[in-house]
């Protein structure tokens, strides 16, 4: 068993054009205030880092390595969820998509994509020089206007659609690999990775890729109905990142699982603070720290109703407690002895 590492904070939903959210010291010392032990960057964020720059130079990692110890922080992992998202973007989704692509490529969807790929290509070299070993991102998503089949998805179409997305990873996932850097996917609405069975059809159209990981984040599938804590019996080997995040699904007369024409605080499924919603966190603790997965254990503020300083305040509490430290001692070793072959077969009668 291992000790989940924490509390840190992703600050991807707290960056603001006003202080102490607008720099990197600024974030710094507000988590560390707040008693947090590590921050996950948003490598889309300039004020934050040079993603590129990060990429080509050790220098450059080491000092902002540096600052950021310097308020008794560690940064935990790097996140492209933006660039990884338009790895792969399905033609219905390239005008939403393109509020993501740096203004120059906005319309210009195979250079945005060959943009995406590079900036993944960076994070892998920027987590080696900055001694990471695992990487948060989206798996982006060729077939998720057919995730409800009508028409009837032709024969093909999926198989086609996981070969053609690996085909787009996999040399992003080469690159990790040589940097000795886990891909974390967060397992996600909207995702092509969004469940069990999608993970696994990607792994398989990857050949088993060692690069391919999952960021672990229980709120999601409780808004997908799907048993999180089995899903970590299934996958626990592959959970290399955690989000702390909370939800909840309150299914009405009027509305359920697809209730997404709603604002979010009118869905039958919402995002919540960690412990307001329906997410069993203890069990969630208790299982990954049983199998053993080295993670940080990563508070992701989304939240309809509670503010995101309130939410950043508690959910380092909320964290803490939850860590459980891992016994290095079996409760009955007391009643213990030495291995004794013969006194064994005697126990047998043998």
């Amino acid at each position: 068993m291992k000790t989940i590492k924490g509390p840190a904070v992703f600050l991807a939903q707290f960056m603001d054009d006003k202080s102490p959210f607008n720099s990197l010291d600024g974030l710094c010392q507000w988590a560390s205030d707040l008693g947090y032990k590590g921050i996950q960057i948003p490598t889309n964020e300039s004020r934050l880092m040079d993603l590129t720059l990060a990429g080509e130079s050790k220098v450059y990692c080491d000092e902002l390595k540096g600052r950021v110890n310097s308020f008794g922080l560690e940064i935990t992992e790097l996140s492209t969820h933006i660039q990884g998202q338009l790895v792969a973007v399905h033609p219905a989704h390239d005008i939403l998509f393109d509020i993501f692509a740096p203004n120059k490529l906005k319309g210009n969807y195979k250079a945005r994509t060959e943009w995406a790929v590079k900036q993944m290509k960076s994070a892998a070299a920027a987590s080696r020089n900055l001694g990471l070993t695992a990487h948060a991102t989206f798996s982006g998503s060729l077939l998720w206007p057919a995730v409800h089949p009508w028409p009837q998805q032709p024969k093909g179409l999926v198989e086609l659609g996981f070969r053609e997305l690996a085909d787009r990873w996999l040399p992003i996932l080469n690159e990790f690999e040589e940097n000795g850097v886990a891909v974390c996917y967060e397992v996600h609405p909207v995702e092509d990775i969004h469940d069990g069975d999608t993970f696994e059809r990607f792994l398989a159209a990857t050949g088993n890729h060692k690069a391919v990981n999952i960021l672990y984040d229980p709120s999601h599938f409780v808004l997908q109905q799907l048993d999180y804590i089995e899903y970590i019996d299934h996958y626990h080997e592959f959970i290399k990142m955690f989000h702390v995040k909370d939800s909840e699904f309150n299914p009405t007369g009027k509305k359920g699982t697809f209730g997404g024409y709603n604002d979010w605080k009118d869905r039958a499924g919402r995002y919540r603070s960690p412990g307001d919603g329906q997410v069993d966190f203890k069990t969630v603790f208790s299982k990954l720290t049983e199998y053993g997965c080295d993670v940080w254990a990563v508070l992701e503020w989304e939240c309809v109703i509670k503010s995101p300083e309130q939410g950043a305040r508690e959910g380092a509490e909320f964290i803490k407690k939850h860590i459980i430290e891992a016994t290095k001692k079996r409760f009955d070793d007391f009643a213990g002895s030495e291995l004794d072959e013969e006194r064994l077969r005697k126990i047998l009668g043998l």
